[in-house]
């Protein structure tokens, strides 16, 4: 090799350094004895320095004034650079084992049967099933055999469902289908696949939908998955009323209605009477499942049918009601004037409204008001409640009592396009005494739940707890 020539910075005064010899065929560098030769090409020895290595040429980086900073920082970025790690996509351990092992069957050790399919498989992938693990490790016969049938009890699960069951034991991450979820939650279960169960519940809570959530909640049920249950109950209580569907009528089972709407959290559009249109369709597509049609044909057709049909089935809930209201008045009621949850959750009124987009409302929730007529505002954020007593015509009877309470909660609600909550927000249960006419805000509305349509639903208690209890224990002898 040539010489290698190094260069130092030129000072006034300073002598010029002479060039250094190579080193010989090993290239490396000593440091010279006292007195000897200059530094080597790459190091510099300055006193009172440690020895440095450098990246090219010979500047000396022990002079604060060193014009090499440059050429220090590019140094540092190449290093950076060379020790900064690189993708590159290479074919996984994963698929190579979900390919070699799982579709084409090699090296396999038993043949699993069933539904008329059969699996050239491996005993070490299997045991990670809890159903397979006990088999093979116990005194079974089915330790020793080398071609298993398995019996299928579940009507949920099918070929394609074991298909992914056994598959997913050899790959990493499996892609489940909503429209498949629940054939593979039943072969899962079976099969006792702890992950994949949980991946199929995760899959349902994201795809809860009006075609989706009674089948989920079935086998939510079935298969153990309580906050998959959990889910779809929290749906169906703020869709059933809000986004009332045909399809979805049909398909509730009895004992689903009958929480939904006895539940106080139940989304309510207008009035509690409305809890009872709704039930009155239900029944009506429960007892005629064969009728075909709109939404909007639903409530003529099903007063036709219930009215050549007609009972008076009803008659001791309208008398109860009715006697309640006559109760209120004559004995001077004041409402409510403690929160007791439990009577606010199985007794109050349930109310709603949607607001399609932002502006100025005001309405009222008429039915079983007890001579409380209250008028509901939303203008600017804010929703306010007033008592009106003398300044507005109100079609029933308004109680002329100076003070006047009512126990309430206000929710607020948006969804998105497959009913899923957004946002909400609730005011929880509440006592508020109203004189005649007085105004009162309830809630200030954040800029977080200004998305339209905004869902507002409302739960009432108009009337003391005993009151009612004494109600329902004498709803025959008005004197009472």
């Amino acid at each position: 090799m040539g010489s290698l020539s190094s260069r130092v910075l030129r000072h006034p005064g300073r002598a010029r350094a002479q060039p250094e010899p190579a080193s010989g065929a090993g290239g490396s560098a000593r440091r010279p004895e006292t007195g000897g030769d200059a530094p080597g090409p790459g190091f510099c020895y300055c006193p009172g320095s440690h020895k440095r290595k450098r990246n090219s040429g010979a500047f000396c980086y022990c002079n604060p004034d060193s014009e090499t900073d440059e050429d220090e920082e590019e140094g540092d970025e190449q290093q950076r650079l060379l020790n900064t790690p690189r993708r590159k996509k290479l074919k996984s351990t994963s698929k190579y084992i979900y390919q070699t092992l799982f579709l084409n069957g090699e090296n396999s050790d038993i043949k699993i049967c069933a539904l008329g399919e059969e699996w050239s498989l491996h005993k070490i992938y299997l045991c990670q099933s809890g159903y397979f693990s006990s088999m093979f490790s116990g005194s079974w016969k089915e330790s020793s055999m080398n071609t298993i049938e398995l019996e299928i009890p579940d009507q949920n699960i099918d070929i394609e469902a074991l298909q992914v069951a056994f598959g997913s034991l050899y790959r990493d991450d499996v892609l489940i289908k909503p429209s498949r979820v629940i054939a593979i939650l039943a072969a899962a279960c079976m099969l006792q696949l702890d992950g994949l169960i949980q991946q199929c519940g995760e899959t349902m809570k994201e795809t809860i939908n009006v075609k989706t959530v009674c089948g989920y909640y079935t086998s939510a049920g079935t298969y153990g998955l309580d906050s998959v249950k959990k889910k779809c109950l929290e749906w169906l209580l703020n869709n059933l009323m809000t986004h009332q569907n045909v399809e979805l009528f049909k398909e509730l089972s009895i004992n689903v209605m009958k929480q939904l709407i006895g539940s106080s959290n139940l989304f309510v559009m207008q009035v509690e009477m409305d809890v009872y249109t709704a039930l009155k369709k239900w029944m009506f597509l429960q007892l005629v499942p064969s009728w075909n049609g709109s939404l909007k044909q639903l409530l003529t057709e099903t007063d036709v049918w219930f009215s050549k049909r007609k009972k008076e089935w009803l008659s001791s809930v309208y008398k109860q009601q009715w006697l309640a209201m006559l109760r209120a008045e004559q004995d001077s009621e004041v409402g409510p004037q403690e929160i007791n949850k439990e009577e606010l959750e199985g007794n109050s009124m349930r109310c709603g409204r949607k607001l399609a987009k932002d502006g100025e409302y005001c309405w009222r929730w008429t039915g079983f008001n007890f001579g409380f007529d209250l008028l509901v505002t939303y203008t600017n954020r804010y929703i306010i409640f007033k008592r009106n007593t003398l300044n507005q015509p109100c079609s029933g009877s308004v109680s002329l009592q100076p003070r006047r309470s009512i126990a309430f909660r206000l929710r607020l609600a948006s969804f998105d396009s497959s009913g899923k909550l957004i946002c909400s927000r609730t005011t929880g249960y509440q006592i508020l005494t109203l004189e005649k006419d007085q105004e009162q805000v309830v809630m200030n509305l954040d800029s977080r739940l200004l998305i339209f349509p905004l869902y507002i639903c409302c739960n009432f208690l108009y009337i003391s707890p005993e009151k009612r209890t004494e109600n329902s224990h004498h709803p025959e002898n008005p004197e009472n």
